[in-house]
């Protein structure tokens, strides 16, 4: 045993409730440990005061006086402390659950773009205001751009779409009012 493991179970030892090869190696271990033994032998001057303390009895007023001054619900509020719309309004952001949640999406979406997006070391000029504006203006450009040429090239597809399905449908008309005429003209 060394002097870890003694300190994790001196409680016990002082006590007497450990098994008698635990109590066996402990003492063997203090038989040899001058710091061990004077902890203890310190643990049980402690136990020894405890128990020369006498009993003391709470007044009879204590549990009246803890039943009204502690708060009943969370609408009470405790004395000293100051209520405000803020708190309020952030109540339910405080809860563990919404946060964990929160630091959950956080840590998947970090990771998602960490794997998605190739990883550039940023410099000092990177963070110049005037270049990330120009930036997100360009990028903000190339989106509009590329929305309206997709627009645009949806509306020629529908329109070409539509101009052969009026052909194919007077195909089929002439194609009937010729079957009618040969009909017709048996």
């Amino acid at each position: 045993m060394n002097c870890a493991e003694l300190d994790i179970l001196v409680c016990d030892y002082v006590d007497g409730t450990l098994d008698t090869a635990t109590r066996a190696a402990a003492e063997a271990h203090l038989t040899g440990c001058a710091a061990c033994h004077a902890l203890v032998d310190d643990s049980r001057e402690v136990l020894s005061f405890l128990e020369g303390v006498p009993e003391v009895t709470p007044p009879a007023q204590l549990i009246t006086r803890i039943i009204h001054e502690v708060p009943a619900s969370e609408g009470v509020q405790a004395p000293g402390r100051k209520s405000g719309w803020l708190r309020n309004w952030l109540k339910p952001v405080w809860q563990p659950r919404l946060a964990m949640g929160m630091a959950m999406t956080i840590l998947s979406f970090s990771m998602l773009g960490r794997f998605t997006a190739p990883v550039k070391q940023l410099k000092p000029s990177d963070l110049d205001p005037v270049k990330v504006w120009a930036a997100f203006e360009d990028k903000t450009h190339r989106v509009w751009d590329r929305t309206l040429k997709y627009y645009e090239s949806l509306r020629v597809v529908y329109e070409i779409q539509s101009r052969l399905k009026d052909l194919s449908d007077q195909e089929a008309e002439q194609k009937n009012e010729q079957k009618k005429t040969e009909g017709s003209a048996k």
